[in-house]
This record gives C-alpha cells, sequence and structure tokens, in this order.
C-alpha cells in the first residue's frame, strides 16, 4: 500500500512535468531535516516535515477532489512553499534580504486570487448550480478570498509568536514614533529622531541591559500591514486580469496559466450482460478558450438480467395475444367438431329411413 500511495505522486509529478524539480527539492529537504535533527533543532526539524507535507497539496487537489493545477502554478506553488520555509526560516532570508518576505507575500496574494477566481468561476459554468455571475462580482470575490486568507495568515503569524515564541512577524526598527502613552490629556505626542532605545530585561535567567541604536523596536506591527498591503496588490493585479479574461476569454492564453480547472471525471455503467462500460460524466470543453461544462451520456444503472419496464409490458402484450388466439383457435375446433358431429348425425338418420 505504501508502495502504491508514493507512485501516486510520483506518477502525478511525471505527468505534469515536474518530476525532476519535485525530487530536487525534496532531496534537499530531507538533507536539511537530517542535519538539524543532528543539531537538535527541533523547531526547523518541525518545519522541513511541514515543508515535506505541503509538497503533496497539487496530488491532493488533483486526486481527491478533481482539480487540475496548471504546470505553471504548479510550479510557483512549489517553489513559494520552498523559499518561505526552508529558505526564508531556516535559511534566515528573511534577515539577509529585506525584500525577500514582501515579494513572498505579493506573490501569495496574486496566487490566492487566482485559486479564488478559478473557484467562482467553475461555479458561474456549472450547469449543476445554476448561478450567473457577472466579470466584476467574480473578480471581487477573488480579491476578497486572497485578502481573507493574507489575514488568516497573519493571525497564524501572531499565534505562533505570542504562544511559541518566535518571531514570524518580524520586528523593525522605526526612528519615529507616535503615542498617547506619555501625556495626561489623552493627546498625540511624537517622537522623532530616535538615537537608541534600551531594554533592560531578562536573558536566558539573567538581567541584562540591551541597547538597540539607531531606533526604537517595532515588535511585527510595521511587518504586518506591509504583508498585508503587498498582498492586496497581488490581489488587485489579478483579480483585474481576471476580470479582462472574462470580459474576452480569446486572449487569456496568460491567466489560464494560474487558473485551476475541474478535472474530466468517468462513470462506470454496469450493462445488462455483465459488462462494464466508461462512459463520459463530465467534459470540459474549450470553445474559443471557453470553459463549458456539459454533462453526456446519462446511462441509468440496472441489474444483471432484469428487463426493462417496456419490454415487460411488450411481453405481456405478446402473452396476451398468443393466448387469445389459442382460445379463437379451441373455439373453432369445437365449432368444426360440433358441426361434422351434426352431420354424422343426419347422414344416420337418412340412411336409417331408407
Amino acid at each position: 500500500m505504501k508502495k502504491k500511495k508514493e507512485g501516486l505522486h510520483i506518477s502525478h509529478f511525471r505527468e505534469r512535468g515536474v518530476l525532476g524539480l519535485y525530487f530536487l527539492l525534496r532531496f534537499s529537504v530531507i538533507a536539511i531535516l537530517v542535519l538539524e535533527i543532528f543539531h537538535g533543532n527541533w523547531n526547523n526539524v518541525f518545519l522541513c516535515v511541514l515543508t515535506l507535507v505541503l509538497f503533496l497539496l497539487p496530488v491532493i487537489l488533483d486526486k481527491k477532489f478533481n482539480i487540475e493545477l496548471p504546470t505553471v502554478l504548479e510550479i510557483i506553488i512549489l517553489l513559494f512553499i520552498y523559499a518561505a520555509e526552508i529558505l526564508g526560516e531556516i535559511q534566515n532570508f528573511y534577515g539577509i534580504f529585506k525584500s525577500w518576505d514582501t515579494i513572498l507575500h505579493t506573490i501569495n496574494g496574486f496566487i490566492m486570487a487566482a485559486i479564488g477566481f478559478s473557484l467562482i468561476d467553475i461555479l458561474n459554468n456549472s450547469d449543476r448550480f445554476h448561478i450567473n455571475l457577472t466579470p466584476i462580482f467574480v473578480a471581487l470575490v477573488a480579491f476578497c478570498f486572497s485578502m481573507t486568507i493574507g489575514v488568516l495568515w497573519e493571525f497564524f503569524e501572531y499565534g505562533m509568536d505570542v504562544v511559541t515564541k518566535t518571531d514570524m512577524q518580524k520586528d523593525r526598527i522605526v526612528t519615529s514614533i507616535s503615542t498617547t502613552m506619555l501625556t495626561d490629556d489623552n493627546t498625540e505626542f511624537v517622537i522623532d529622531n530616535i538615537d537608541k532605545t534600551t531594554i533592560d530585561g531578562t536573558i536566558d535567567g539573567q538581567k541584562k541591559e540591551v541597547v538597540i541604536e539607531n531606533g526604537y523596536l517595532d515588535i511585527g506591527l510595521h511587518d504586518t500591514i506591509k504583508d498585508l498591503i503587498v498582498n492586496c496588490i497581488g490581489a488587485i493585479v489579478f483579480s483585474f486580469i481576471g476580470y479582462l479574461y472574462i470580459l474576452g476569454r480569446n486572449n487569456g492564453s496568460f491567466i489560464k496559466q494560474f487558473i485551476p480547472l475541474l478535472k474530466r471525471t468517468k462513470k462506470v455503467e454496469e450493462l445488462s450482460d455483465g459488462s462494464k462500460k466508461e462512459t463520459d460524466k463530465t467534459k470540459i470543453l474549450k470553445d474559443d478558450d471557453k470553459t463549458v461544462s456539459k454533462t453526456t451520456n446519462q446511462t441509468t444503472k440496472r441489474k444483471r438480467g432484469r428487463p426493462r419496464k417496456e419490454n415487460n409490458n411488450l411481453n405481456k402484450d405478446e402473452n396476451n395475444t398468443n393466448k387469445s388466439g389459442v382460445k379463437n383457435e379451441n373455439i373453432k375446433k369445437q365449432n368444426n367438431s360440433a358441426n361434422n358431429n351434426n352431420n354424422s348425425s343426419t347422414k344416420n338418420k337418412k340412411k336409417k329411413r331408407k
């Protein structure tokens, strides 16, 4: 069973043409996982295991939910997971490259808008739900979906920082603050050109003084708001492109690389002779780059050897006609025999008279 399950995701990535990239990223994560186990850094071990699980996301969407990710989108998702967890957290790219977090959150806003757009667009073109949404409404829902995911992620970062004492909401040094805590009448008090900040606290069980040069240490507010802003920018960009795509789908070669689609599913029919036949239940047809969902070859299942109702009625009619025909023939025979008896009796009477 394990070999079969492992073969499923390998065959999936082989079909998508990204098997080499998947093995390269997976081998890198496993190597880092082994090193972190030797170093005893269990937080990084957890991140490596989480990354390996997230790598199976495209397979889960494909096999469990029949959602086909375009190859370009699948490559971006794999690289995004690796860049966020392995390079960003473990290799400290967030600290080395100040714009690393900004780039990832912008891409996240773009991808989440694509996923939200595809979900609504699939429902919009489905005969099952019978809804007809305007292009502007689809774009708006895609934008809101992306922003909702972004907000939930910031909730997660804040929760991890509070509960496990991590620093997912990256600190930032600022040189100016505005506060009402230093006044008695609740008016704003602005402090500009902060040279340094002195913090007295306990570090590793010892009382220490920490001096922060060139400013004041912000503990994540600026990072959170900045992440939401760039997430909003990525969502707006894709929502606008998606809006144009719905208006004129003939020019959607770029956006189709980022929109997941429902796969073609098959329905197994059991015929009267016991044989099985696969018929298309849902087909994704592309007519002038427009995705249309149609239901075809809808046949009902019937048990083996059981005749249809129409055949039963026909058989009953035939039996009735056959029975009526037999009855008529029997009546005719009886009449003929009676006539023959009458004729023979009259002939006998005539002979006796003679």
